[in-house]
């Protein structure tokens, strides 16, 4: 019989600041945070679709603002359990889809009309809600930087370019269409494609976790002598 005591022993990793161990806890986060991705993948996907191949016909512009909800739900998921070592960059990307999400429930109880619908009648509108794609901005950029993935470089400048497009009017509704296409099956494959990588590179090293709080720690003791 194979000694059950040695495969429970943990892992032991070297990082920059020391060793460190993987807990069931972390797998369970990136598997949250990837669920998170998924779940906001499928909904973004799914609207972006609907709205290319049906057009903005009534039933599709209603089904819209459950879907942004949706998304809204699995990237706010997703920036909860995401591992990022600089902590105000977190929150900040946190605080972005805040705003965003406030601004859309503002927006969404304006007038009759759909939310999809508002947001396109109204270009402004990107000024609040915007904040919301700021912040899956933020997961592209460091996704693209940590993993160097292929998807994730080109969502990072596309949906700014996107949104200032819509923005400012300097791009065609051909050209929005077809950015709005690729964005949808970029960021479908980018959800995929973190459902089969490993684990570990998504926790990252936790030494640099535990120094940045020490060193935090720390701070306020040194300032007050």
């Amino acid at each position: 019989m194979v000694s059950t005591s040695s495969q429970s022993e943990p892992i032991i990793y070297e990082g920059q600041f020391g060793e460190f161990t993987i807990t069931d806890r972390d797998r369970q986060d990136v598997k949250i945070y990837r669920g998170g991705l998924f779940v906001a993948a499928v909904a973004f996907a799914l609207g972006s679709f609907l709205l290319l191949f049906w057009g903005p016909t009534p039933l599709v512009l209603a089904s819209l603002t459950p879907l942004f909800a949706l998304f809204s739900c699995g990237l706010a998921v997703s920036l909860l359990k995401i591992h990022i070592y600089l902590v105000p960059l977190h929150r900040l990307l946190q605080l972005f889809l805040l705003v965003g999400t406030i601004a859309a429930l503002v927006l969404a109880g304006q007038g009759n009309e759909p939310l999809a619908l508002f947001v396109y009648r109204h270009p402004l509108s990107i000024l609040g809600i915007g904040f919301t794609f700021a912040a899956l901005t933020g997961i592209y950029f460091k996704e693209a930087f940590c993993f160097n993935r292929l998807e994730t470089k080109v969502l990072t400048p596309l949906v700014p370019l996107l949104l200032l497009g819509h923005l400012f009017g300097f791009l065609p509704l051909a050209t929005k269409q077809i950015f709005m296409g690729v964005w949808g099956v970029l960021f479908l494959v980018f959800a995929l494609r973190k459902v089969i990588q490993p684990i570990p590179p998504d926790i990252g090293d936790k030494s640099v976790f535990a120094y940045l709080k020490e060193q935090k720690k720390r701070t306020p003791q040194t300032t007050s002598g």
